[in-house]
């Protein structure tokens, strides 16, 4: 294959996936590394693309972009639902506890789920959350007794942030947690690309009992500008395919369980 053909197909695959690997993209073309590297390389000059460790991402996806709660609610909606229900089963059969729901729209589809799982399982929950958007989902059902932590509500999240939020959240001890995230990299941890939301996901992660995090596998070996949690703070990730070599390493050396919807 020449160089051109490579990067008319590279240029393919990130449109579909949404990142690249190096590795798989030397695997893919029977190519070097090295090689690929060097297309990566021509492909930003270009703008066709942004490098990132290990591999690249769409020129768009920068360490500070956020896209609004409602168009993301909007994307990929089937996937998030079946890594919502996959979330759930680790609730477990029965549950009587308490859970936190962090903001954003995979944690989103994991409230809708929540009140119809806890009906099925003969379960109930105290659910706790600072995701104004998230409320509606939850206040019709039997199953669960809705606390709303209050804040300034940023208008991208629908969430409440601040050091009131965080105040708030650091004297709770729920048993389970679902977080969302922006990014997981080996090296970084998990990430988000504003302050304020990075601090009310650290006081979470670090309040709960057990931190399940939900994310596509598009986030996959990204990094946005604030880290809020390295792996080792994880107890579940529940995603809709297998990490790739050096992150799912990083993941087994923590002690985090992968689950695949």
């Amino acid at each position: 294959m020449y160089a051109t053909e490579r990067h008319h197909a590279i240029t393919r695959i990130l449109d579909a996936e949404g990142r690249l690997a190096v590795v798989d993209l030397a695997q893919r073309f029977e190519v070097t590394t090295e090689t690929v590297r060097r297309d990566l390389g021509v492909l930003e000059e270009q703008g066709l693309l942004r490098r990132v460790h290990g591999g690249a991402v769409a020129p768009d996806r920068s360490s500070t972009r956020e896209i609004s709660l409602g168009q993301r609610m909007g994307e990929h909606a089937e996937l998030k639902q079946r890594i919502a229900q996959r979330a759930l089963a680790e609730v477990g059969e029965r549950f009587a506890g308490s859970i936190y729901l962090d903001a954003g729209s995979t944690v989103g589809a994991v409230a809708a789920a929540l009140p119809a799982y806890l009906g099925a399982s003969q379960g109930t929950a105290d659910v706790v959350t600072h995701a104004f958007a998230l409320a509606p989902a939850l206040t019709a059902s039997d199953c669960v007794a809705l606390t709303v932590v209050g804040g300034r509500v940023r208008g991208v999240t629908g969430a409440a942030v601040g050091a009131s939020t965080t105040l708030a959240i650091a004297g709770l001890r729920p048993d389970i947690a679902f977080i969302g995230t922006n990014g997981v990299s080996a090296p970084f941890g998990l990430s988000t690309p504003d302050p304020e939301e990075a601090a009310v996901k650290r006081a979470i992660v670090t309040a709960a009992r057990r931190v399940i995090v939900v994310s596509d596998a598009r986030k996959f070996d990204l990094e946005l500008l604030v880290g809020f949690a390295p792996l080792t703070d994880i107890d579940v990730l529940v995603t809709d395919a297998a990490p790739p070599v050096e992150l799912a390493a990083a993941l087994h050396d923590a002690g985090v369980e992968v689950r695949v919807a």
